[in-house]
């Protein structure tokens, strides 16, 4: 009974250190990113963050205290809507980023500053990636949106890009519009890399299919890409007649020849395709 008991608890604490590793991982990759590429040119990434180096090359206070600094005040804000967890993995994360950012303070890589923006992007976007997969967050930014947002009648994409091009004009001014230019490409860099690392390499996609020919294409589905299909059971808008619909998920790699089957089956088939970011469970297949 107690080896039975012990296993669970085994499992929590395994997860929760790896978690804390990869969120370890991530803040010394940002921080590596950070002051190794970007702030070395004069390159700023957005939010929180972006503030924060403006501010630490107009005053020389240090970056990473700032960062904690600015960032507080939104992390003890979060502790209502998203937990004592998020609060505390945030706090981890931004602590180990500050530590990072003084350990990388008198290292520079590049002198090239759009190899900076690129590389420095993408590192980033990794660092802060495996951060947000792992239940954190490196910027207040996000807290903030959600709370004004409501206020205010915006979306959060709006309220963040509109904080973000305040930012991006506030460094035109401080380090000059082609740094400001090159951080607006740091952002968009690092925040595709951060899709991928959130979302994985695996684009998948998943298929609607309605045609009068639905058991004829799933039957083919199955049989030419060794697919599991599901029917499910519709009624037509127009007509009232029963419609069968053909479900599932296939892959990117999959998509030209699933149409091409669907085509020559039926070419008048409607057919809704939708990304899947990720897909849990096995990948029935015939046999």
């Amino acid at each position: 009974m107690g080896k039975i008991s012990e296993n669970p608890k085994k499992g929590r604490l395994l997860k929760a250190f790896t978690r804390l590793f990869l969120i370890t991982l991530g803040a010394i990759t940002a921080g590596f990113a950070l002051n190794c590429f970007l702030a070395p040119n004069d390159v700023i990434d957005g939010g929180i963050i972006g503030i924060s180096m403006i501010l630490s090359h107009v005053t020389k206070f240090n970056l990473g205290l700032i960062i904690v600094i600015l960032n507080t005040p939104f992390i003890i804000l979060a502790f209502k809507k998203m937990g004592a967890k998020f609060v505390f993995l945030t706090a981890y994360a931004n602590i180990v980023l500050a530590l990072a950012l003084n350990f990388f303070n008198s290292y520079k890589v590049t002198n090239d500053i759009l190899l900076a923006t690129v590389f420095g992007g993408i590192i980033l976007g990794a660092g802060v990636g495996l951060i947000l997969k792992n239940e954190a967050s490196l910027d207040g930014t996000e807290i903030l949106s959600l709370l004004i947002s409501k206020k205010f009648g915006m979306s959060v994409g709006e309220f963040i890009m509109s904080l973000n091009l305040f930012i991006y004009l506030v460094a035109g001014k401080v380090f000059g519009w082609e740094s400001a230019m090159y951080s607006i490409l740091t952002y968009f860099i690092a925040s595709k890399v951060i899709d991928v690392v959130m979302e994985g390499l695996n684009s998948s996609k998943s298929v609607r299919i309605i045609s009068d020919e639905a058991g004829t294409i799933g039957n083919a589905l199955i049989e030419k890409l060794d697919i599991s299909v599901t029917y499910l059971k519709g009624i037509g808008g127009y007509t009232g007649q029963d419609k069968d619909l053909i479900y599932c998920v296939i892959s990117r790699l999959e998509m030209p020849k699933m149409l091409e089957i669907i085509k020559d089956i039926d070419p008048k088939a409607f057919v809704s395709i939708v990304d899947v970011h990720e897909t849990y469970g096995g990948r029935f297949r015939k046999g």
